[in-house]
């Protein structure tokens, strides 16, 4: 594996999880999986937004910080590389979809200020598909608190990623249409995206779709 720090990103429900998981077991990577289920603001967020917005966003925040920090600054001689299920970033991106203007202010001064002390992924491999097929997703995996997301949402939570990349990232991006793809089921397109991680590119955004 060319790259020492691999970031698999994508809207709610696109497989990220998954997928890490899968790589790491077969690379033998060090693996870095966002810790979600423990926040108890996200539950709360979902049924009350505006009322919960805030606390959810700074709780995720100190969250991810903390773990990129101990995780990534730790260094493990018999892994091969680190993978994880998210960028620190993706806080900014949903922040800027769910917060007031004033806190947001308030957020992008933390966030820069912590931004600078984490070490940034050589490459970011984001998940795209259907809003269609991310509520499928959604649906089949159960988590009580997500079933009543909208649609609405999660397109806004897409092009939030797709303005953040035209407008902030400097590494490398794999923007991947899985819209026809199972590589959780499928041995050849999780193939196909592997190849993507043996590939050679410079920092860029790139958006790949298979036939």
């Amino acid at each position: 594996m060319k790259y020492n720090y691999v970031a698999i990103e994508g809207n709610i429900g696109s497989g990220k999880t998954s997928l890490a998981k899968m790589i790491a077991s077969d690379f033998d990577a060090r693996l870095i999986l966002e810790r979600f289920e423990d926040n108890s603001f996200l539950p709360k967020f979902y049924k009350d937004p505006e009322k919960y917005a805030f606390p959810l966003e700074m709780s995720f925040l100190a969250d991810r910080f903390q773990q990129l920090k101990i995780d990534i600054g730790s260094h493990d001689l018999f892994k091969s590389f680190t993978i994880a299920d998210y960028f620190i970033d993706k806080s900014l991106i949903f922040a800027k979809k769910t917060l007031q203007n004033d806190e947001f202010v308030l957020y992008n001064k933390l966030f820069e200020i912590i931004i600078s002390t984490l070490p940034k992924p050589d490459l970011i491999l984001f998940l795209y598909t259907s809003t269609e097929q991310l509520k499928k997703n959604i649906l089949s995996r159960g988590r009580s608190y997500e079933l009543n997301i909208e649609s609405s949402y999660l397109e806004k939570i897409q092009s939030g990623y797709f303005e953040y990349f035209r407008t902030h990232i400097r590494e490398t991006v794999l923007i991947v249409d899985t819209h026809n793809m199972d590589f959780v089921k499928e041995k050849n397109d999780y193939l196909k995206i592997i190849s993507l991680l043996e590939g050679d590119f410079g920092k860029g955004i790139y958006r790949i779709t298979f036939d």
